[in-house]
């Protein structure tokens, strides 16, 4: 989500799908938070930057305390009873699908076991499956029909792991299951510390009880799975989106591992990634009179970069790197180093200008180097638009089924992972959170490229509790959580909440009537556009041999340069001057 991912942002989970305002907000406190945000007032932001004023909600609700969630729109069917009953009676070919995902762990753009079992999954519940997604090899469209014309309704499934967070599962301490034994650089294996394992199957487990139920009652619609690569770099759905891969849909529901249940109507961060190389001349460590660091430049970046937080980043921003290439041994003076960014902000407009900011960081970083610098970008996605008449539909769903069903093994391990992080033991969450109005003034969190998606069909995303309270996604902590007790109950309850819902707006046309009405009303005066560069080639791997016969497919795709252009340093060693003549 997830990069929604950071209560954390997803990564959406606790900011965006919890949507939690403060009822007792005053005028003057609202007043205080827009200029806390860098903002003079809120009709300055519906004048100056229409993507957050269509994402925002009149304060007044809020502020007066008078919101309360409507009643009566979550009927009981027999088809929504024969979608609950489904997900009870494969619950374990649900959880084990989890768990094989889990085992795997494979990172983005290279899924290729994670993808096979969720479109096997889907296959046996009478789905077409086609991969090759907009070019990328591990993204497959899954799509299941009954009768003629009724809803298109879509669901989103993700499988990628995190790099560094292997963890054994159902183990309340630190213990990686995959150690990297390297005397120079320990580390960890790969592991789902934000739970894409689970969030993958819950959603296919709910599109398939949907169209078991819709066949076996025989209600017209049409279900499409997206099978999505690399949301942890966020860049699968957003190129997709693009593409037109999600043209045609009435509704798209959506979910995240979270560490509550919980939806709600607020956004998210809208975010650029970037990726900047510098190239220099590399020599002897020992004797270095004339070298270029690349890796000097890239740590000149990074500091620089840090004197933009007081004046230019407003609470709303957000503004983190890693330097994901920096030289191999001390005694080579790097010639190529990197550094990576995530530039977020209320909405591409704002990114923009900060993302502007950071570019010319780099140039003055290059410029003191003596190197050179080029950058590329390598994903973009906007602000989520909100859709308050779904998530009031969701969310009264959730309370009709309830909390998911923790077992005594699942609290066990959740306080003892709260014990191991130094949390108070208070255990996995065990309500339905209170569905409230966002916060008048968007305040920043995480980013997620189902908001792509929100920008050209109504969506709905939510949270379910599968890591402790307290703890954050993109942890080993999680990674423990997503297969074992807690996993298995969050993965059930969310599969339920997802398909309940659905069969809601299968079964009442007026509530997918309301959600039209609300998107129509939001967009009226934004014209999306993709934030990706015109010339964009999304990055990619090769696949293996066995993968492309498996799945159809030719490498390489018709979208990207194969291979691509190599980066080489041509850089000439730098000059001291004139020679020195011998003292005499």
């Amino acid at each position: 989500m997830c990069d929604l991912h950071d209560q954390h942002d997803h990564e959406v989970t606790d900011g965006l799908v919890a949507g939690q305002g403060d009822p007792a907000l005053s005028r003057r406190r609202i007043v205080q938070l827009l200029g806390a945000a860098g903002l003079t007032s809120a009709m300055t932001v519906a004048e100056t930057d229409p993507a957050m004023a269509a994402a925002g909600d009149a304060p007044r609700e809020a502020a007066a305390g008078a919101y309360e969630p409507p009643k009566g729109l979550a009927e009981d069917s027999p088809a929504k009873r024969a979608a609950l009953a489904w997900v009870d009676g494969n619950s374990a070919r649900i959880t084990k699908l989890n768990s094989t995902i889990w085992e795997h762990a494979e990172l983005s753009l290279r899924e290729w076991r994670s993808s096979l079992a969720q479109a096997d999954f889907l296959e046996a519940a009478g789905f077409e499956v086609k991969f090759g997604t907009a070019g990328f090899p591990t993204a497959f469209t899954a799509t299941f029909r009954e009768g003629e014309g009724g809803p298109v309704l879509g669901f989103s499934g993700e499988y990628d792991a995190l790099p560094g967070l292997s963890q054994k599962s159902g183990v309340g301490q630190h213990d990686p299951r995959e150690y990297v034994h390297d005397p120079f650089a320990p580390g960890y294996g790969p592991g789902h510390g934000c739970g894409h394992s689970a969030l993958g199957t819950a959603a296919a487990a709910a599109a398939a009880a949907v169209a078991r139920a819709a066949r076996q009652h025989r209600k017209p619609v049409t279900v499409k799975f997206f099978g999505s690569t690399a949301e942890e770099t966020l860049i699968g759905k957003t190129y997709a989106v693009s593409k037109g891969v999600y043209d045609g849909l009435d509704a798209f529901l959506d979910w995240h591992p979270s560490t509550a249940n919980a939806t709600g109507w607020g956004s998210s961060t809208a975010m650029t990634a970037v990726t900047f190389t510098f190239l220099g001349v590399a020599g002897h460590g020992g004797t270095p009179l004339g070298n270029k660091s690349a890796l000097d430049a890239a740590v000149m970046m990074a500091t620089m970069s840090e004197f933009l937080r007081e004046e230019n980043l407003a609470p709303s921003g957000r503004l983190h790197w890693v330097i994901n290439n920096g030289g191999d041994i001390p005694n080579v003076t790097p010639e190529i180093a990197e550094i990576s960014y995530y530039v977020r902000e209320g909405s591409p407009a704002r990114v923009k200008v900060l993302l502007d900011k950071v570019i010319a960081v780099s140039e003055a970083a290059a410029t003191a180097s003596q190197t050179k610098v080029s950058h590329r970008i390598t994903s973009a996605c906007w602000n989520q638009l909100p859709a308050r008449a779904f998530a009031e539909l969701l969310h009264e769903n959730m309370r009709q089924i309830g909390p998911p069903d923790f077992t005594d093994e699942a609290q066990q391990l959740a306080k003892e992972l709260q014990d191991s992080l130094g949390l108070p033991q208070k255990g996995m969450h065990t309500e339905i959170g209170e569905l409230t109005p966002p916060n008048p003034v968007f305040m920043g969190g995480g980013s997620t490229d189902v908001a792509d998606i929100s920008w050209n069909v109504p969506t709905v995303s939510m949270g379910a509790a599968l890591a402790p309270i307290g703890t954050k996604m993109h942890t080993w902590s999680t990674a423990a959580c997503a297969a074992s007790a807690p996993g298995r109950a969050a993965v059930l309850a969310a599969a339920k909440y997802l398909a309940a819902t659905a069969m809601d707006l299968v079964t009442q046309p007026e509530r997918l009537k309301a959600l039209k009405t609300e998107f129509a009303e939001r967009t009226k005066d934004v014209d999306w556009k993709t934030a990706l560069p015109d010339d964009y080639e999304p990055p990619m791997y090769e696949p293996p041999a066995w993968f492309l016969r498996r799945t159809g497919q030719k490498w390489p795709p018709d979208n990207i340069t194969w291979p691509p252009k190599r980066v080489i340093s041509r850089e000439k060693l730098s000059s001291l001057g004139p020679e020195l003549s011998p003292q005499k």
